[in-house]
């Protein structure tokens, strides 16, 4: 089980580590930069004692050693001086020694072995190899360890004779005990000075905290853990905050803001309200709409002569598509199929009366062509069209004794077309503007003729443009092959195999175009 903690645990477990790392963090500092001093320290008092002793010496007489590795009297001098200079300087050791390539030197003077003896260099090897070979002191400090002599710090400076040539160098080293003493003494003094400080911090942070931070926020958590559970009511203990920074700030928004939501809630249940309200009249007007389309299949029961069905799916609760057909008189008969631009209300208005005027002008008696009609409904519709709305609409006149028809598209989809026998293939022709685009606009049409055993499938876009989740459109060639799985088939056997293989197509992905779909099939007047 996952352990909570509340502020005040969190508040305190922060000081805490924060103290720790900050403690420990200084201790490592000025550990770092007291060694750096102490080493500096020892290094510069060797390379003093180091200039001394070459000041003393001659320095042609070490070349000579170099050379004879003898010693004779002023060797012995020698071997006195630097055994009383290391005996009162407190050095560890000092040596004079000549390098080799091979990583090993060998010993001019040292007060633990004869002239001539050999050592392996336990110190930086190329910084003493520069030393010897470019007669300058190294720029860093040696330091080196050796089972035999131990943890030492060394100075170096090379030897030259008379001539400038460097013959050898001389060590001074120091043990690296007395520098580490003198630092653990500074560790221990800056760690007990660093955590009375920091204890001192801590309980001044603390109350701090306390006072301007984690009592106020404890406040903020009550006031809105109760308002939460339902008490619906402004906490004015909010205002009592006053810290004068951001918390206080925190403080006046929560208090705020329940009030505003106690505000948001009246305002809600107003909404809903309102909202059931329009849905009721929503659902009222998606009947009216429903009721204003043919729906009474067979329409004309007691005509042999064809066959007709329809089938609109609003994208919302109404839409803007619509289909129509209507007897002009006993041998004539209208087809209308319409796509309303926008959606909802707005489009669901405008389709009514677009719908109301090509059937009040086409059964005006006057014999009119689809395309003279379609003009003088433009001409009504874009009187007043503020909204600049359009229709695109297929509307066709068959006379049922011929199988003639005349067609005129604006801007509409292209019908499908099977002849007797044949399969379902789309009849393409020029279109014209969508009605009430732009006024006095002259209509295209075209004629064409219907035999019997010959269909026409027409729709509207929002069935070709129903979208799946992968964002693919069902598109013309998918709904020609289903049209095409049985093309014999009645109008509304036909319209139900296209519906049923659009929604498998879609699946559950929501639609945002209505879908509407009119099948006539032409069976021919009886003789």
């Amino acid at each position: 089980m996952k352990i909570k903690w509340n502020i005040n645990k969190k508040a305190i477990a922060g000081i805490v580590v924060f103290t720790l790392f900050f403690g420990a963090l200084t201790c490592a500092a000025g550990t770092w930069i007291f060694d750096r001093a102490i080493e500096k320290m020892y290094n510069d008092r060797g390379y003093v004692l180091a200039n001394i002793i070459l000041n003393e010496i001659d320095h042609d007489k070490i070349a000579e050693y170099t050379r004879t590795w003898e010693a004779d009297d002023y060797y012995r001098w020698i071997e006195e001086y630097l055994r009383r200079i290391e005996e009162y300087s407190g050095a560890a050791f000092i040596y004079i020694a000549v390098p080799y390539e091979d990583k090993t030197m060998r010993y001019v003077y040292d007060s633990d072995t004869f002239i001539g003896d050999t050592d392996p260099i336990a110190a930086s090897f190329e910084e003493i190899w520069t030393a010897y070979t470019e007669g300058e002191r190294p720029s860093s400090y040696l330091v080196r360890r050796s089972k035999k002599y131990g943890f030492l710090t060394s100075t170096c400076l090379p030897v030259k004779d008379s001539t400038g040539q460097v013959v050898a160098l001389l060590f001074v080293d120091t043990y690296m005990d007395v520098i580490i003493s003198t630092l653990l003494k500074y560790v221990f003094n800056i760690t007990v000075i660093t955590l009375v400080l920091l204890v001192i911090f801590c309980v001044l942070n603390w109350i701090v905290m306390r006072k301007n931070f984690i009592d106020p926020i404890m406040l903020i958590r009550d006031s809105v853990g109760k308002f939460a559970k339902g008490s619906a009511q402004a906490d004015d203990s909010l205002t009592t905050i006053k810290t004068a920074d951001e918390i206080e700030d925190l403080a006046k928004s929560v208090h705020d803001m329940e009030c505003e939501i106690i505000n948001y809630i009246d305002d809600i249940k107003n909404i809903t309200a309102e909202r059931e309200r329009i849905v009721a009249e929503l659902n009222v007007a998606t009947r009216i709409q429903a009721d204003m389309l043919p729906s009474i299949f067979p329409p004309f029961p007691d005509r042999q002569a064809f066959d007709i069905y329809a089938t609109m799916s609003p994208a919302k609760e109404v839409g803007g598509d619509f289909y129509d057909f209507f007897l002009l008189d006993d041998d004539h008969i209208a087809m209308v199929m319409a796509d309303v631009s926008g959606k909802g209300v707005p489009a669901a208005l405008f389709m009514v009366i677009a719908k109301t005027l090509i059937k009040n002008r086409s059964m005006m008696g006057d014999k009119m062509s689809p395309s003279e009609i379609l003009y003088d409904v433009n001409h009504q519709l874009c009187e007043g069209n503020d909204s600049d709305m359009f229709v695109t609409v297929w509307l066709c006149i068959i006379e049922l004794s011929t199988g003639k028809g005349i067609a005129s598209n604006a801007g509409h989809e292209h019908p499908a077309i099977k002849h007797e026998g044949g399969q379902y293939s789309f009849k393409e022709y020029k279109h014209s503007l969508a009605v009430a685009a732009f006024p006095d606009i002259q209509f295209e049409e075209h004629e064409f003729r219907l035999e019997p055993g010959d269909s026409i499938f027409v729709y509207t876009d929002g069935v070709i443009e129903a979208t799946n989740s992968d964002n693919d459109l069902y598109g013309t060639k998918r709904l020609l092959d289903t049209l095409n799985i049985e093309p014999e088939a009645d109008a509304k056997k036909l319209l139900t195999n296209v519906k049923k293989n659009v929604e498998e197509f879609v699946g559950a992905t929501s639609q945002f175009d209505d879908m509407t779909m009119m099948c006539f099939k032409y069976y021919g007047e009886n003789e």
